[in-house]
C-alpha cells in the first residue's frame, strides 16, 4: 500500500505523526506542503472525501490574519481557493492510504486504516 502525509516540515503535529508511522515500521512518502502545495484537483478530492470544512484549519494563525472579507461566509470554492492560495490553510496531517484520506492525526483511525 502506498502511504502518502501531506503537511508542513516543521508543524509539531506532523512530526508526530511522522514519528508514529517511523515507530510501526511504516513506509511512507512526506509531502511538504511549502516545497509542493497540492493542486486544485487534490483539495478538492480531499474535500470530497473528508469535506471542505474538515480541511480547512481555521484554528491557525495564517486564518486569523486573513482579512474579515476572505472569513466570512465561506463556501467550498472559496474555501479551496484559498487553500491554494495559503497551504497554511490546510489542516495537518493528511494521510492517503489505500485509497482512503484522513484528516488530522488519530492514531486509532490511521492504525485502522493502515
Amino acid at each position: 500500500m502506498t502511504v502518502t502525509i501531506h503537511g508542513i516540515r516543521n508543524c509539531d503535529t506532523m512530526k508526530r505523526a511522522r514519528a508514529w508511522l517511523e515507530g510501526r515500521g511504516a513506509a511512507y512518502r512526506f509531502r511538504d506542503y511549502k516545497v509542493e502545495p497540492p493542486r486544485r484537483e487534490e483539495l478538492a478530492a480531499w474535500a470530497g472525501a473528508v469535506g471542505w470544512e474538515r480541511l480547512l484549519n481555521r484554528a491557525g494563525t495564517t486564518f486569523r490574519k486573513l482579512p474579515d472579507s476572505a472569513r466570512t461566509g465561506l463556501d467550498e470554492a472559496r474555501a479551496l481557493a484559498l487553500m491554494q492560495a495559503h497551504p497554511s490553510l490546510i489542516r495537518r496531517p493528511v494521510l492517503e492510504a489505500g485509497g482512503k484520506v484522513l484528516v488530522g492525526f488519530d492514531e486509532t483511525a490511521w492504525a485502522a486504516a493502515l
